[in-house]
């Protein structure tokens, strides 16, 4: 097969790989969740498995504590993160006096600059905005809560993803093996070497940043609990929860606490705690977290990583999300390999090959 032939094979089962991809997003998210516990454990598997014990015997035992530990934490968790909602909900009115009166100075600082056109105009965009967020927001749950399929991917997020962790879990390694032989024998080694290189940074970023998100959404949820704010659990958990996109937890559960703790107290000291909690936060995750479970060179730029994410999420929803970072990993892996061969080339140095005119 020419070179030409072989580069319209490769783009022709891309593109079918996209279009079943795109046609069948609404039924793949158990499977793709599955497959990323799967790929999140092997590690413990592999362990187990080289202590003695049959793949099988530790694709049950691992998969059992993983869920089990899941369920203990929402267990646990539910009753506070409830208490902590409807608490918060009776006190939204006592919040909305409090800030009106922070507000009011500024407000009457306002009004001695403005005239009552400008102070006019400000009222009418305001609830205009509000009323654009209100619509956004509720139109978003509004199709959360009765698009066709959600009833369909929650209950099989619940009772599929399982199934699909231990059969993956289990056939990991039969798998890859089986993948190994389908690949072109004189581009094999090539391939292993990009595959390998994928491997680590995703095992890098992916598992070591579901780590670090995990340690921060413990240290900012107890945290701003332990500081007396109101939805502190909440709020510093989900803050930690989204630090796998850069800055965007701290920078949210930052702007949120403060506001939260300015509504909630009169004087300045729980907004200054609250800081404090994510400043500590921020200041272990970049010196001790992520250096010690992330590590410095995983090949993944911030930017390309918020990209990443934003345009998975945008194309295919949270199966997008979940899919971002490993086509993300991929192609930047392929990218510098192909960059690395056009710098070796010719095209790049001017030379011409031996044998041939200039």
């Amino acid at each position: 097969m020419s070179r030409e032939g072989k580069l319209r094979f490769w783009l022709i089962g891309l593109a079918v790989f996209l279009l079943l991809l795109y046609l069948l997003r609404g039924i793949l998210l158990p499977f793709v969740a599955g497959m990323a516990i799967s790929y999140f454990l092997d590690p413990v598997a592999y362990r187990l498995e080289r202590a003695g014990m049959s793949r099988t015997m530790a694709a049950v035992l691992i998969e059992f504590v993983f869920f089990l530990f899941v369920g203990l934490a929402i267990f646990l968790l539910a009753p506070v993160v409830e208490d902590q909602v409807v608490s918060f909900a009776q006190k939204v009115p006592s919040y909305a006096q409090q800030l009106m009166h922070r507000g009011e100075p500024l407000w009457r600082s306002a009004k001695t600059y403005l005239s009552a056109k400008d102070i006019d105009r400000l009222r009418s965009a305001a609830g205009e905005y509000a009323g654009t967020v209100v619509s956004w927001v509720g139109a978003f749950f509004t199709h959360l809560l009765t698009g066709s399929l959600a009833v369909v991917n929650l209950l099989s997020l619940i009772f599929i993803t399982p199934v699909v962790t231990f059969y993956m879990l289990r056939d990991w390694h039969g798998m890859t093996s089986r993948i190994d032989n389908w690949l072109p024998r004189r581009q094999a080694n090539t391939i292993r070497q990009q595959l390998a290189e994928i491997n680590a940074i995703l095992s890098g970023f992916v598992r070591g940043q579901a780590l670090v998100c995990l340690a921060l959404g413990s240290f900012y949820g107890l945290g701003l609990t332990a500081v007396g704010l109101d939805l502190g659990l909440v709020v510093g958990f989900t803050a930690g929860l989204i630090s796998f996109i850069p800055y965007l937890g701290t920078i949210s559960g930052f702007v949120v606490g403060i506001g939260l703790a300015l509504a909630q107290s009169q004087d300045w000291s729980l907004a200054a705690m609250v800081a404090g909690v994510f400043l500590v936060g921020n200041l272990i995750e970049g010196n001790v977290l992520a250096p010690k479970l992330v590590g410095e060179k995983i090949g993944l730029h911030p930017v390309w990583v918020i990209f990443a994410l934003l345009a998975g999420g945008a194309l295919f929803g949270f199966l997008g999300v979940l899919l971002a970072l490993p086509v993300a990993a991929v192609v930047g892996v392929l990218a510098r390999f192909s960059l690395s061969r056009y710098m070796a080339s010719s095209l790049y140095s001017g030379d011409t090959p031996e044998g041939t005119a200039p």
